[in-house]
């Protein structure tokens, strides 16, 4: 009953954007009080589990990331949505988003017992090293504008340095403003950077979103693509735990990671950006995947894989249990209690929203000056849940004006979000690195081999960005003329 709580919980957050699993767990938290373990962690990790399923409804109907680990969804599953295919992007997701679940429990259960060698294998050098890996998926997502994306990643590398530097006690950039202290909020910065733009061409254009009638029977077409593209699924999944389970890295850039891989490696890639279902099933195989991922670092070391993680561990201290080598011995009925809720609360999750979503697609095709009121009061209130001040709401204005313009001028826009997102890692680590190495952390095997990787990825995105004919990918997921720079 608790775990189907929270999964109740998880789909209604998941839905409304500008949430996210640190608010909802954060919500859950003083509930579990005088709960035993098993109930507590049931309602935790339910409503944790599908908040990544859920939040695929907003990124694919209105083109706004339902929470940070949607943010690639809405590159193809918007445009989707225009050509009337809300239905096949949904199930699709769906599907994809189970499938990686499963695999994030099981690679979970099957890593336990030999966990600790591979924590500890990941030091600040290559930690840096994968900060820098995810810069470099600029040159993918920004198509043939690679200057504008470079330049935009620059951009977004400025906006996350705003507010106090990670290692010593210095702020920049703050303006004598208490309110910046702490930086711009991710979801300040996502809501701003991607809805507004969106809601701006929703009210002038007086449209729906949908330009076409929806395709009956796309809900079993997303099983079909899913099952065609079974081994992205698979290899997305496989990342995405990777990615989770990677202490510090954040959840935030997995979705755009497995992206841009997609992007390199599948044929026919010359749809990315303008309703390519592949672009959908990558990062949301992934960003469910990882939240087994992180719950690696989190059980066995206290050490949480992300945000809604170290909410959790909060809800270990409030039940009573340490987190550590002990959840594999003393507390391991706690720990594969965790295992199955996950795994279980996938399925559920997914099954209720696949039986939800030929209802909820209806929301595409509803005019664009009567939805849009509803969504910036919805909008407006996930983006003050990020530090309850009223500068949210200046920052999420500001930050709109700015995707808009960037929008108008043909800028790719998930490059700025990749930048400010990695800022504050890249910046801690190579601190950390230098300060304890010096520069002899260059030659550890780790770096070596995440650098020839990174350069991989370089010449990869530059032999994109000059075989390919097609507009540069921006991420508000719509375009002015049917979500070509998506």
């Amino acid at each position: 009953m608790m775990m189907l709580t929270g999964i109740g919980v998880g789909i209604i957050i998941g839905i409304l954007p500008g949430l996210g699993g640190t608010v909802g767990m954060a919500m859950l938290l003083p509930f579990i009080y005088g709960m035993d373990p098993y109930t507590g962690m049931a309602l935790l990790i339910g409503m944790a589990a599908v908040i990544h399923t859920s939040d695929t409804f907003p990124s694919v109907l209105i083109g706004v990331p339902g929470s940070s680990g949607a943010q690639a969804t809405v590159m193809d599953g918007y445009p989707l949505a225009k050509q009337g295919q809300a239905s096949r992007a949904l199930s699709a997701a769906f599907f994809s988003s189970l499938i990686g679940g499963l695999i994030g429990a099981f690679v979970l259960w099957l890593t336990i017992p030999i966990a600790r060698p591979l924590v500890l294998a990941f030091g600040s050098p290559e930690l840096f090293m994968l900060t820098v890996l995810g810069l470099s998926m600029v040159g993918i997502l920004a198509g043939r504008r690679m200057i504008r994306g470079i330049l935009a990643a620059g951009l977004g590398l400025v906006i996350g340095m705003i507010g106090a530097a990670p290692t010593v006690a210095y702020y920049r950039f703050t303006f004598n403003q208490l309110y910046l202290w702490d930086g711009i909020p991710l979801a300040v910065l996502a809501l701003g950077l991607f809805a507004v733009p969106e809601m701006l061409d929703l009210v002038t254009s007086h449209k729906s979103v949908a330009e076409k009638v929806e395709v009956t029977g796309a809900w079993l077409q997303g099983l079909k693509d899913v099952i065609q593209n079974r081994w992205l699924v698979f290899r997305s999944a496989l990342i995405g735990v990777l990615v989770g389970f990677t202490p510090g890295l954040g959840g935030s850039v997995v979705d755009w990671i497995t992206y841009g891989l997609a992007k390199q490696t599948v044929k026919d890639r010359e749809k990315f950006g303008q309703g390519d279902i592949r672009g959908v099933i990558a990062p949301e195989a992934a960003n469910n995947a990882k939240e087994g991922g992180a719950l690696i670092p989190t059980l066995l070391f206290g050490i949480p894989g992300s945000g809604a993680m170290a909410v959790l561990l909060g809800g270990f201290v409030l039940m009573g249990i340490e987190p550590g080598p002990r959840m594999v011995t003393a507390h391991l009925d706690v720990t594969l209690t965790i295992i199955w809720t996950l795994a279980l609360a996938n399925v559920f999750g997914a099954t209720l929203c696949i039986l939800l979503s030929r209802y909820i697609s209806k929301l595409s095709f509803i005019p664009g000056p009567k939805l849009v009121p509803y969504l910036l009061v919805i909008m407006l209130v996930g983006a003050y849940q990020s530090s309850r001040h009223w500068g949210d709401f200046i920052a999420f204005l500001v930050i709109g004006l700015l995707g808009w313009v960037m929008k108008q001028l043909d800028w790719p826009r998930p490059p700025f979000l990749i930048g400010a997102v990695l800022a504050e890692p890249a910046e801690r680590y190579l601190w950390v690195s230098v300060s304890r190495f010096g520069w002899s952390w260059l030659t550890h095997p780790g770096v070596i081999v995440i650098g020839l990787l990174t350069l991989l990825m370089i010449f990869m995105a530059g032999r994109i960005s000059g075989s390919t004919h097609q507009k540069p990918v921006d991420g508000g997921g719509a375009a002015a003329e049917g979500g070509a720079h998506a």
